[in-house]
């Protein structure tokens, strides 16, 4: 028995999606133009797809489970399930105007001809605010739509910003915020559920691990407890005595999200020799 999984073949979510298998000790052959492979260690068969794709795919069984941004399963609308948030490929759909344009709030879109890739979620939000356009549905290059005079406005993918910023563009609306996802089909059998729980608690101890960072310092006995009050460790941070009378090393591991007040804090509150060592896998 084998997990069938579908990644984007090539784009934004590819090396990401090798990257995170790999991550997780699944040794994969990802050759070049190939249609798909073995995992060497895992009973993963990995099938490279075009991202609109994987939804159907998945739904109809011919992958088990599938990597693909939130943007398109909501797009696809097919009957899948989100088994788990991946972490990376963050992004936002959005709309933009040209940078010459006003701009007072989403009515202005009213009556405007819109270009996107993403039609339905494009249509659902102007029926949520009342507002009726003229969508325009192209497959690539939404960006220059205005330019060419095929559109007033586009709806699309935005990450940094600097496509819209070369177009002549500027962002007015966030319609919705994305990143990849582990999708599965409804109906696995008892054995594919048990191997997808085993993938979820690898991908879960690696997105863990980057979350988080194992901190080592050293703390006056006077500064004890006040140091060991400022470290949310997973249960409780590790103390050791150091040769030096009156010193103990201290072990932690701090969230990525609050690291740096926390750090301040330490420091300020007397611990010294402050290392930092990043986690390569976290269980819990």
């Amino acid at each position: 028995m084998k997990l069938r999984i579908a990644i984007q073949k090539s784009g934004r979510l590819h090396d990401d999606s090798i990257k995170l298998l790999k991550e997780c000790g699944i040794d994969i052959n990802n050759g070049v133009n190939k249609l798909k492979t073995e995992a060497s260690n895992f009973p993963l068969e990995v099938f490279f797809l075009r991202d609109d794709d994987i939804p159907q795919y998945v739904e109809d069984g011919v992958a088990d489970i599938g990597i693909v941004g939130e943007n398109v399963i909501i797009e696809k609308a097919r009957p899948v399930k989100i088994a788990e948030k991946l972490g990376f490929g963050k992004c936002r759909l959005s709309l933009a105007i040209p940078k010459a344009a006003e701009y007072n709030g989403v009515k202005d879109m009213d009556k405007l001809r819109i270009a996107t890739s993403y039609p339905v979620i494009l249509q659902n939000f102007l029926n949520q605010h009342n507002i009726t356009a003229d969508i325009h549905e192209i497959s690539g290059s939404v960006e220059i739509a205005p330019g060419i005079g095929l559109a007033d406005a586009i709806c699309d993918l935005v990450s940094s910003g600097s496509t819209l910023f070369m177009n002549g563009l500027k962002e007015v609306e966030v319609i919705l915020k994305s990143e990849a996802a582990l999708i599965s089909n409804d109906n696995l059998t008892a054995e594919q559920e048990a191997l997808l729980q085993k993938l979820l608690f690898r991908i879960q101890s690696v997105k863990k691990a980057k979350n988080n960072k194992y901190v080592l310092l050293n703390a006056p006995n006077d500064k004890l407890q006040e140091i060991i009050s400022l470290l949310p460790g997973m249960k409780s941070p590790t103390v050791l005595p150091l040769a030096e009378e009156g010193w103990s090393s201290v072990h932690s591991v701090l969230n990525e999200n609050a690291f740096w007040d926390i750090i301040e804090n330490l420091k300020a509150a007397g611990a010294q020799g402050i290392l930092v060592v990043p986690i390569e896998k976290m269980i819990i």
